[in-house]
């Protein structure tokens, strides 16, 4: 599938024209960045939002703009949820069931990156554990409240490219840990967790999906060293100094695939692929830019990922398939 957009539209651009009056949405991670940006477009567009966030007050400091864009009949409520603490993510998830209502999709935004080594409140290296496991048992648990057709939208990044998962050793144990090699682990679980997801709930009338926003400089590289950044620029320029360079996108650029994948896009094109720009991405093994490893997408891996998953969280999550 090819769409009209691009790496440089914006998330009203994307909306432009398009009543969502009537939709409510979940979207993680809403204290900053991209998880502000896609409430705000989604409010402003009549929907309703249920935010979560690991520190509600920096969250709703973040949303005063947003909050004025909610029109009549829309709402946006905060769940506190931390995903670096399965307590935290099964009480959340919890509150929001306690809510009532369905959703037409979940938005998997939050996430952490390229930080020191150090484990969760449940000893799993923090970006495993935070991007991947805390999201596996957040959406997992929230699936019942999807309606029929709904939507998982998962984020991840083109650091995927940096690394399979491993299932052997997630926590590095035997293998020396690196902030970005961590990073990208996480990110190709991400991809992963979607393709899983999509093949348990697709006949159902549920698709799942996973992206790339782009590069854009949000609070989420707050962990980054000054090497770390120019680790970052140096995978993101091309080896062939003839090739373009990749730039970084305005926060609105970054969440419009975002906001493509959950309310625009088709779902039975966009289902179990990974999208950047507005766009499903093309399989790209060789060693450039752009597109999607051929091992992120994976169904065999998925599956196995699964599993050990539910071992981790010691969780069982049973879709009809």
């Amino acid at each position: 599938m090819t769409s009209t957009f691009n790496a440089e539209t914006t998330t009203d651009e994307v909306l432009q024209g398009i009543d969502l009056s009537g939709k409510r949405f979940l979207v993680t991670g809403v204290s900053a960045g991209l998880g502000v940006e896609t409430t705000r477009t989604l409010l402003a567009h009549g929907a309703s939002v249920v935010g979560t966030a690991r520190d509600l007050a920096k969250a709703e400091g973040a949303l005063d703009e947003a909050r004025a864009a909610v029109q009549a009949g829309a709402s946006l409520e905060l769940v506190e949820v931390d995903l670096a603490s399965l307590q935290s993510v099964r009480k959340g998830a919890d509150a929001i069931k306690a809510m009532g209502g369905s959703f037409d999709a979940l938005i998997a935004n939050a996430g952490v990156m390229a930080c020191p080594y150090g484990t969760t409140a449940d000893g799993f290296e923090t970006q495993f554990g935070t991007n991947h496991l805390g999201h596996f048992v957040l959406i997992n648990r929230l699936v019942p409240l999807l309606t029929r057709p709904g939507r998982i939208v998962l984020l991840s990044s083109a650091a995927h490219r940096r690394s399979d998962v491993n299932l052997d050793d997630p926590g590095f144990v035997t293998t020396e840990y690196d902030p970005w090699l961590a990073y990208g682990r996480s990110k190709t679980a991400n991809v992963l967790f979607a393709v899983a997801l999509d093949s348990r709930l697709k006949e159902q009338g549920i698709r799942a999906t996973a992206l790339h926003p782009g590069g854009i400089a949000t609070e989420l590289g707050r962990h980054l060293t000054p090497e770390a950044i120019a680790s970052m620029r140096a995978m993101a320029a091309p080896s062939d100094s003839s090739a373009p360079r990749a730039r970084f996108k305005t926060v609105p650029q970054g969440a419009a695939t975002t906001v493509w994948a959950a309310c625009v896009a088709s779902p039975e094109e966009t289902g179990g692929k990974f999208l950047e720009d507005c766009n499903v991405a093309s399989v790209n093994d060789e060693n450039s830019m752009g597109g999607v490893k051929s091992y992120a997408l994976d169904a065999g891996t998925a599956d196995k990922l699964w599993t050990l998953s539910e071992q981790m969280v010691d969780e069982t999550f049973a879709f009809n398939r």
